[in-house]
């Protein structure tokens, strides 16, 4: 499965399904597909998301891979980087997030 992840002041990020709905179990979200943020929960999310990628940098840096790094060589935080590009702009934009 692939996941697109739309908003209009950004362009759209497309990410394998597994990789997208766990990016959306960390920011707190249910993981189903298709979905939505309204403009004004998107800062929680995002504040949400952030704080996963920090606790995956940190344990990353104690030389503890996780559950994150075992069947993967990119680690979460590369993942991610454009998820949360899109999520500063929409949050900026005051405008809503969708993906399907």
């Amino acid at each position: 499965m692939i996941v697109t992840f739309k908003t209009k002041p950004y362009a759209d990020i497309t990410m394998f399904g597994d990789v997208a709905i766990h990016l959306l179990k960390l920011m707190g979200h249910s993981g189903t597909v298709p979905s939505a943020i309204v403009a004004d929960d998107i800062p929680a999310y995002l504040k949400r998301l952030e704080q996963a990628v920090n606790d995956a940098k940190a344990r990353e840096a104690q030389g503890d891979d996780g559950e994150d790094e075992e069947n993967s060589h990119i680690s979460i935080a590369k993942r991610a980087l454009p998820l949360i590009e899109l999520l500063q702009a929409a949050t900026n934009a005051h405008a809503d997030v969708m993906w399907e």
